[in-house]
């Protein structure tokens, strides 16, 4: 990987924390004794703009996402200062921002085979926190106040009604994001992070374990511990 791919927005100000704390799916008051936590920013109809990793820095708030989606979202989240005391500044990301122990690339490899999704410019409002299994891996706050979405999300939750999760294969050749996943009669979802033959793809649960393909290519379900 030639260029790191991750960037950063650093908040900082008087309203920081009511700023991110009325714009994010999680609860930053968990940073008290948390060192980074995992959130969404969402649109209002709940779906997924990115996923950040937020860390405390000496100044304010540090949101770590992917580079391509950064200067987008910058401009979006300044859009809702209004009259709130906050500065949204670009600023560098590095691998010791996110803990990365090796190469990027391992990294990466791991948090899929963990089933920790991603979520870069083309798959960015297409799935709800729910759907990335963001609930399941500690992303979303339910007792908290609003936030962009929250109403959806919450609906969703307390109803148990999401069909839809993000599920582990392998394949037989590597496949890219986007593709389809047929149930050999029809289309059920699509690739949503691939690296090599490992993917994640969004799917109806109930079809996890039916027998799936992608342009032929079979796909080896392989369960995640947390699901």
């Amino acid at each position: 990987m030639a260029t790191f791919p991750y960037s950063s927005i650093l908040a900082s100000g008087a309203d920081a924390f009511e700023f991110l704390q009325a714009q994010l799916s999680n609860d930053l008051l968990l940073l008290e004794d948390r060192a980074q936590i995992l959130s969404a920013w969402c649109n209002p109809k709940g779906r997924v703009i990115c996923i950040m990793r937020i860390r405390r820095s000496d100044s304010g708030y540090q949101l770590v996402l992917p580079a391509e989606l950064s200067e987008s979202v910058r401009e979006r989240l300044t859009m809702f200062r209004f009259r709130s005391k906050v500065d949204l500044e670009p600023v560098p990301a590095t691998p010791e921002d996110l803990g990365i122990p090796g190469t990027t690339e391992d990294w990466l490899l791991d948090n899929l085979r963990a089933g920790q999704p991603e979520v870069w410019r083309a798959q960015s409002e297409e799935f709800t926190p729910h759907m990335l299994n963001l609930d399941l891996l500690g992303a979303v706050s339910f007792d908290k106040g609003c936030y962009p979405g929250q109403e959806i999300v919450a609906r969703t939750h307390y109803r148990g009604a999401s069909r839809r999760r993000t599920h582990r294969f392998e394949s037989g050749q590597a496949l890219s994001p986007g593709d389809k996943i047929s149930d050999g009669e029809r289309d059920i979802g699509e690739v949503l992070n691939a690296i090599g033959t490992d993917l994640l793809a969004v799917i109806p649960s109930e079809k996890a374990e039916s027998p799936l393909s992608v342009n032929g290519v079979e796909l080896r379900h392989i369960p995640l511990d947390y699901l």
